[in-house]
Protein backbone atom coordinates (compact mmCIF):
# COMPACT_ATOMS: atom_id res chain seq x y z
CA UNK A 1 0.00 0.00 0.00
CA UNK A 2 1.27 3.75 -0.22
CA UNK A 3 1.25 5.47 3.18
CA UNK A 4 0.71 9.14 3.08
CA UNK A 5 1.57 10.63 6.51
CA UNK A 6 0.81 14.27 5.58
CA UNK A 7 0.49 16.84 8.68
CA UNK A 8 -0.25 17.05 12.44
CA UNK A 9 -0.98 14.06 14.10
CA UNK A 10 -0.82 11.90 10.51
CA UNK A 11 2.67 11.11 10.84
CA UNK A 12 2.19 10.11 14.71
CA UNK A 13 -0.44 8.25 14.37
CA UNK A 14 0.75 6.66 10.73
CA UNK A 15 3.95 5.46 12.42
CA UNK A 16 1.96 4.20 15.26
CA UNK A 17 -0.13 1.98 12.99
CA UNK A 18 2.20 0.73 10.21
CA UNK A 19 3.61 -1.94 12.64
CA UNK A 20 0.47 -3.29 13.46
CA UNK A 21 -1.23 -3.80 10.07
CA UNK A 22 1.73 -5.06 9.00
CA UNK A 23 1.86 -7.67 12.34
CA UNK A 24 -1.76 -8.54 11.35
CA UNK A 25 -1.27 -9.36 7.69
CA UNK A 26 1.38 -11.49 8.53
CA UNK A 27 -0.84 -13.12 11.36
CA UNK A 28 -3.04 -13.69 8.59
CA UNK A 29 -0.56 -15.49 6.37
CA UNK A 30 0.26 -12.30 4.22
CA UNK A 31 2.77 -9.57 4.02
CA UNK A 32 2.35 -5.85 3.93
CA UNK A 33 4.60 -3.79 1.53
CA UNK A 34 4.08 -0.22 1.75
CA UNK A 35 5.50 3.14 0.22
CA UNK A 36 5.82 6.41 2.09
CA UNK A 37 5.03 9.25 0.25
CA UNK A 38 6.08 12.87 1.20
CA UNK A 39 2.82 14.78 0.13
CA UNK A 40 1.18 17.28 2.41
CA UNK A 41 2.02 20.94 3.62
CA UNK A 42 6.04 20.43 3.66
CA UNK A 43 5.99 19.94 0.40
CA UNK A 44 3.72 22.59 -0.51
CA UNK A 45 5.66 24.79 1.58
CA UNK A 46 8.75 23.39 -0.35
CA UNK A 47 7.71 23.26 -4.12
CA UNK A 48 4.43 25.46 -4.24
CA UNK A 49 2.65 21.52 -4.68
CA UNK A 50 0.82 19.09 -2.08
CA UNK A 51 1.34 16.28 -4.20
CA UNK A 52 3.09 16.35 -7.98
CA UNK A 53 1.93 16.53 -10.91
CA UNK A 54 1.68 12.56 -11.99
CA UNK A 55 0.24 11.96 -8.25
CA UNK A 56 -3.08 9.89 -9.31
CA UNK A 57 -0.87 8.12 -11.73
CA UNK A 58 1.53 7.10 -8.77
CA UNK A 59 -1.41 5.83 -6.51
CA UNK A 60 -2.70 3.90 -9.36
CA UNK A 61 0.05 1.58 -9.31
CA UNK A 62 -1.01 0.48 -5.37
CA UNK A 63 -3.80 -1.61 -4.40
CA UNK A 64 -4.56 0.79 -1.59
CA UNK A 65 -3.71 4.05 -0.19
CA UNK A 66 -3.67 4.90 3.88
CA UNK A 67 -3.41 8.27 4.29
CA UNK A 68 -3.05 10.15 8.01
CA UNK A 69 -3.95 14.05 8.23
CA UNK A 70 -3.97 17.13 5.74
CA UNK A 71 -3.52 21.11 7.28
CA UNK A 72 -1.02 22.90 9.12
CA UNK A 73 -1.37 26.84 10.55
CA UNK A 74 1.22 28.01 8.16
CA UNK A 75 -0.64 27.41 4.96
CA UNK A 76 -4.37 28.17 3.71
CA UNK A 77 -6.63 25.33 4.05
CA UNK A 78 -8.17 25.36 0.59
CA UNK A 79 -4.28 24.71 -0.73
CA UNK A 80 -3.83 21.37 1.19
CA UNK A 81 -7.24 20.30 1.32
CA UNK A 82 -8.24 21.18 -2.39
CA UNK A 83 -4.74 20.08 -3.29
CA UNK A 84 -4.56 16.80 -1.70
CA UNK A 85 -7.16 14.96 -0.26
CA UNK A 86 -9.96 16.39 -1.91
CA UNK A 87 -7.63 16.34 -5.27
CA UNK A 88 -7.55 12.48 -4.84
CA UNK A 89 -11.13 11.65 -4.03
CA UNK A 90 -12.05 13.26 -7.59
CA UNK A 91 -9.44 12.32 -9.70
CA UNK A 92 -9.69 8.87 -8.64
CA UNK A 93 -13.61 8.88 -8.49
CA UNK A 94 -13.66 7.82 -5.15
CA UNK A 95 -17.57 8.53 -5.05
CA UNK A 96 -18.82 6.67 -1.62
CA UNK A 97 -17.30 7.56 1.32
CA UNK A 98 -17.66 5.04 4.25
CA UNK A 99 -17.82 6.11 8.11
CA UNK A 100 -18.84 2.83 10.36
CA UNK A 101 -19.36 4.38 13.69
CA UNK A 102 -19.37 1.62 16.82
CA UNK A 103 -19.36 1.20 20.29
CA UNK A 104 -16.28 -0.35 22.06
CA UNK A 105 -16.36 -1.80 25.48
CA UNK A 106 -15.11 0.30 28.86
CA UNK A 107 -14.79 3.25 26.18
CA UNK A 108 -16.45 5.96 28.05
CA UNK A 109 -17.96 8.68 25.66
CA UNK A 110 -20.45 11.51 26.17
CA UNK A 111 -23.84 9.14 26.58
CA UNK A 112 -25.09 8.13 30.09
CA UNK A 113 -25.38 4.48 27.98
CA UNK A 114 -23.16 3.64 25.22
CA UNK A 115 -22.87 0.13 24.45
CA UNK A 116 -25.15 -1.44 21.40
CA UNK A 117 -24.08 1.57 19.27
CA UNK A 118 -23.83 -0.05 15.36
CA UNK A 119 -24.22 2.55 12.45
CA UNK A 120 -22.36 2.99 9.34
CA UNK A 121 -22.34 6.75 7.31
CA UNK A 122 -22.27 6.50 3.30
CA UNK A 123 -21.34 9.75 2.55
CA UNK A 124 -21.40 10.91 -1.05
CA UNK A 125 -17.77 11.86 -1.74
CA UNK A 126 -17.38 13.90 -4.93
CA UNK A 127 -19.97 16.97 -6.02
CA UNK A 128 -22.35 18.74 -3.39
CA UNK A 129 -21.00 21.83 -1.97
CA UNK A 130 -17.41 20.28 -2.23
CA UNK A 131 -17.66 19.98 -6.23
CA UNK A 132 -15.77 23.37 -5.92
CA UNK A 133 -17.97 25.82 -8.62
CA UNK A 134 -18.63 28.81 -7.60
CA UNK A 135 -16.49 32.39 -6.88
CA UNK A 136 -15.72 35.39 -4.79
CA UNK A 137 -16.63 38.97 -6.66
CA UNK A 138 -15.93 42.39 -5.85
CA UNK A 139 -13.39 41.44 -3.86
CA UNK A 140 -12.54 43.66 -0.89
CA UNK A 141 -15.26 46.18 -1.83
CA UNK A 142 -18.92 46.89 0.21
CA UNK A 143 -20.32 44.47 -2.04
CA UNK A 144 -18.14 41.38 -2.01
CA UNK A 145 -20.22 38.17 -2.33
CA UNK A 146 -19.10 34.54 -2.57
CA UNK A 147 -21.17 31.96 -4.74
CA UNK A 148 -21.07 28.12 -3.39
CA UNK A 149 -22.75 25.96 -5.87
CA UNK A 150 -23.71 23.12 -4.98
CA UNK A 151 -23.90 20.13 -7.78
CA UNK A 152 -26.22 17.01 -7.46
CA UNK A 153 -26.26 14.52 -10.45
CA UNK A 154 -27.93 11.44 -11.32
CA UNK A 155 -24.72 8.75 -12.00
CA UNK A 156 -23.42 9.89 -8.25
CA UNK A 157 -26.60 9.95 -6.29
CA UNK A 158 -27.52 6.43 -7.61
CA UNK A 159 -23.62 5.32 -6.94
CA UNK A 160 -23.65 6.09 -3.57
CA UNK A 161 -27.44 4.67 -3.22
CA UNK A 162 -26.80 1.35 -4.85
CA UNK A 163 -23.95 0.68 -2.29
CA UNK A 164 -25.62 2.02 0.76
CA UNK A 165 -28.63 -0.17 0.36
CA UNK A 166 -26.10 -3.56 -0.78
CA UNK A 167 -24.47 -2.50 2.74
CA UNK A 168 -27.25 -2.22 4.46
CA UNK A 169 -28.22 -6.08 2.78
CA UNK A 170 -25.12 -7.16 4.52
CA UNK A 171 -26.31 -5.62 8.17
CA UNK A 172 -29.87 -5.18 9.37
CA UNK A 173 -31.44 -3.93 6.53
CA UNK A 174 -32.33 -0.43 6.65
CA UNK A 175 -31.39 2.63 5.45
CA UNK A 176 -32.15 6.19 6.18
CA UNK A 177 -31.89 9.00 3.84
CA UNK A 178 -30.54 12.05 4.87
CA UNK A 179 -32.00 14.99 3.09
CA UNK A 180 -33.03 18.79 3.20
CA UNK A 181 -35.69 18.71 0.78
CA UNK A 182 -38.28 20.65 2.37
CA UNK A 183 -36.50 23.64 2.00
CA UNK A 184 -33.61 22.86 -0.68
CA UNK A 185 -36.14 22.21 -3.89
CA UNK A 186 -33.51 21.34 -6.38
CA UNK A 187 -30.96 19.37 -5.88
CA UNK A 188 -32.28 17.46 -2.28
CA UNK A 189 -35.80 16.53 -4.68
CA UNK A 190 -33.95 15.11 -6.51
CA UNK A 191 -32.13 12.60 -3.94
CA UNK A 192 -35.58 11.61 -2.95
CA UNK A 193 -36.86 10.61 -6.26
CA UNK A 194 -33.43 9.06 -7.05
CA UNK A 195 -33.44 7.17 -3.54
CA UNK A 196 -37.16 6.14 -3.99
CA UNK A 197 -36.80 4.60 -7.27
CA UNK A 198 -33.46 2.36 -5.81
CA UNK A 199 -35.45 1.54 -3.01
CA UNK A 200 -38.23 0.04 -5.28
CA UNK A 201 -35.17 -2.10 -6.78
CA UNK A 202 -34.45 -3.50 -3.31
CA UNK A 203 -37.77 -4.18 -1.17
CA UNK A 204 -36.16 -6.51 1.25
CA UNK A 205 -34.44 -2.93 2.94
CA UNK A 206 -36.13 -0.79 4.64
CA UNK A 207 -36.21 3.05 3.91
CA UNK A 208 -36.71 6.51 5.22
CA UNK A 209 -36.00 9.63 4.33
CA UNK A 210 -35.02 12.15 7.30
CA UNK A 211 -34.23 15.64 7.04
CA UNK A 212 -30.82 16.89 8.54
CA UNK A 213 -31.64 18.45 11.44
CA UNK A 214 -34.23 15.78 13.06
CA UNK A 215 -31.35 13.32 12.39
CA UNK A 216 -28.78 15.23 14.10
CA UNK A 217 -31.29 14.63 17.30
CA UNK A 218 -31.46 11.31 16.72
CA UNK A 219 -28.28 10.47 16.64
CA UNK A 220 -28.09 12.14 19.87
CA UNK A 221 -31.49 10.87 21.33
CA UNK A 222 -31.76 7.20 19.47
CA UNK A 223 -28.75 6.08 17.76
CA UNK A 224 -29.14 2.33 18.35
CA UNK A 225 -32.22 2.52 16.18
CA UNK A 226 -30.18 3.74 12.90
CA UNK A 227 -28.38 1.51 10.54
CA UNK A 228 -26.94 2.75 7.48
CA UNK A 229 -27.23 6.64 6.80
CA UNK A 230 -26.98 7.53 2.96
CA UNK A 231 -26.34 11.21 2.90
CA UNK A 232 -24.95 13.84 0.51
CA UNK A 233 -21.52 15.26 0.73
CA UNK A 234 -21.79 17.60 3.25
CA UNK A 235 -24.34 16.49 5.47
CA UNK A 236 -22.30 13.03 5.75
CA UNK A 237 -19.05 15.06 6.95
CA UNK A 238 -20.99 16.76 9.63
CA UNK A 239 -23.11 13.91 10.82
CA UNK A 240 -20.16 11.58 11.03
CA UNK A 241 -18.53 13.93 13.53
CA UNK A 242 -21.18 14.09 15.35
CA UNK A 243 -21.48 10.25 15.15
CA UNK A 244 -18.03 9.60 16.48
CA UNK A 245 -18.18 11.39 19.57
CA UNK A 246 -20.96 7.96 20.15
CA UNK A 247 -18.21 6.07 19.69
CA UNK A 248 -15.58 8.27 22.18
CA UNK A 249 -14.95 10.90 19.86
CA UNK A 250 -12.83 11.41 16.56
CA UNK A 251 -10.41 9.50 17.63
CA UNK A 252 -12.20 6.45 17.18
CA UNK A 253 -13.16 7.49 13.96
CA UNK A 254 -12.10 5.48 10.70
CA UNK A 255 -13.10 5.97 7.42
CA UNK A 256 -13.14 4.47 3.53
CA UNK A 257 -13.30 6.27 0.52
CA UNK A 258 -13.65 4.06 -2.64
CA UNK A 259 -15.01 3.30 -5.83
CA UNK A 260 -18.17 0.41 -5.54
CA UNK A 261 -16.96 -2.03 -8.07
CA UNK A 262 -14.00 0.25 -9.49
CA UNK A 263 -10.71 -1.70 -10.26
CA UNK A 264 -8.23 1.71 -9.01
CA UNK A 265 -7.31 1.73 -5.40
CA UNK A 266 -9.21 3.29 -2.42
CA UNK A 267 -8.16 5.68 -0.21
CA UNK A 268 -8.29 4.90 3.72
CA UNK A 269 -8.17 7.80 6.63
CA UNK A 270 -8.66 8.44 10.10
CA UNK A 271 -11.56 11.33 9.73
CA UNK A 272 -9.69 13.78 13.17
CA UNK A 273 -7.60 15.62 10.60
CA UNK A 274 -4.17 16.73 11.35
CA UNK A 275 -4.89 18.63 15.24
CA UNK A 276 -2.26 21.10 15.26
CA UNK A 277 -3.27 21.97 18.67
CA UNK A 278 -1.44 18.65 19.44
CA UNK A 279 0.30 17.51 17.12
CA UNK A 280 4.41 16.96 18.52
CA UNK A 281 3.30 15.72 21.76
CA UNK A 282 2.77 12.17 21.54
CA UNK A 283 -0.65 11.65 22.88
CA UNK A 284 -2.59 11.45 19.15
CA UNK A 285 -5.23 8.69 19.36
CA UNK A 286 -3.94 5.96 16.50
CA UNK A 287 -6.61 4.20 17.11
CA UNK A 288 -8.75 5.54 14.08
CA UNK A 289 -5.74 5.08 11.87
CA UNK A 290 -5.52 1.62 12.76
CA UNK A 291 -9.32 1.05 12.21
CA UNK A 292 -8.58 2.46 8.84
CA UNK A 293 -6.18 0.02 8.33
CA UNK A 294 -8.56 -2.82 9.06
CA UNK A 295 -10.97 -1.20 6.88
CA UNK A 296 -8.51 -1.68 4.35
CA UNK A 297 -7.86 -5.08 4.95
CA UNK A 298 -11.34 -5.92 4.41
CA UNK A 299 -11.48 -4.46 1.02
CA UNK A 300 -8.34 -5.99 -0.24
CA UNK A 301 -9.94 -9.29 0.91
CA UNK A 302 -8.00 -9.78 3.71
CA UNK A 303 -10.50 -10.34 6.36
CA UNK A 304 -8.88 -11.93 8.65
CA UNK A 305 -6.04 -9.42 9.64
CA UNK A 306 -8.81 -6.95 9.85
CA UNK A 307 -10.56 -8.64 12.39
CA UNK A 308 -7.25 -9.53 13.99
CA UNK A 309 -6.59 -5.61 14.24
CA UNK A 310 -9.99 -4.89 15.53
CA UNK A 311 -9.39 -7.55 18.08
CA UNK A 312 -6.19 -6.27 19.46
CA UNK A 313 -7.71 -2.55 19.44
CA UNK A 314 -10.86 -3.73 21.84
CA UNK A 315 -8.30 -5.67 24.13
CA UNK A 316 -5.90 -2.91 24.72
CA UNK A 317 -9.05 -0.17 25.32
CA UNK A 318 -10.36 -1.95 27.96
CA UNK A 319 -7.26 -1.70 30.33
CA UNK A 320 -8.00 2.73 31.24
CA UNK A 321 -4.46 2.97 31.90
CA UNK A 322 -3.63 2.63 28.24
CA UNK A 323 -6.10 5.30 27.14
CA UNK A 324 -5.07 8.18 25.55
CA UNK A 325 -6.23 12.06 26.88
CA UNK A 326 -8.79 11.83 24.45
CA UNK A 327 -10.48 9.03 25.67
CA UNK A 328 -10.01 10.43 29.35
CA UNK A 329 -6.90 8.49 30.07
CA UNK A 330 -2.96 9.88 30.38
CA UNK A 331 -1.57 7.04 27.60
CA UNK A 332 0.63 8.48 24.88
CA UNK A 333 0.21 7.21 21.43
CA UNK A 334 3.50 4.80 21.41
CA UNK A 335 2.20 3.52 24.74
CA UNK A 336 -1.10 2.20 23.30
CA UNK A 337 0.11 1.04 20.23
CA UNK A 338 2.33 -0.83 21.52
CA UNK A 339 0.30 -2.50 23.65
CA UNK A 340 -2.18 -2.91 21.00
CA UNK A 341 0.89 -4.26 18.29
CA UNK A 342 1.64 -7.02 21.90
CA UNK A 343 -2.17 -7.88 21.38
CA UNK A 344 -1.48 -8.65 17.58
CA UNK A 345 1.51 -10.60 17.81
CA UNK A 346 -0.05 -13.34 20.38
CA UNK A 347 -3.31 -13.69 18.54
CA UNK A 348 -3.40 -17.29 17.21
CA UNK A 349 -3.95 -17.04 13.56
CA UNK A 350 -7.61 -17.43 12.20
Amino acid sequence: MAVIPGDGVGPEVVSASVPVLRAAAQRAGSRLDTVELDWGGERYLRTGRAMPPDAVDVLRGFRAVLFGAVGRPDVPDHELIWGLIIGVRQALDLAVNVRPVQSWTGVPTVLRDPDGIDLVIVRENTEGEYAGIGGRAHVATAHELGIEVAVHSRPAILRAARYAFDLARTRRRKVSLVTKSNALRHGYTLWDSLVAEVAAENPDVECEHVLVDAMAVRLVQQPRELDVLLCSNLFGDILSDLAAVLAGGMGMAPSANLLPGGGGPALFEPVHGSAPDIAGRGVANPVACMLSGAMLFDHVGLRVAGRIVRDAVATALRDPSLRTPDLGGNATTKELAAEILAAVETTTAL
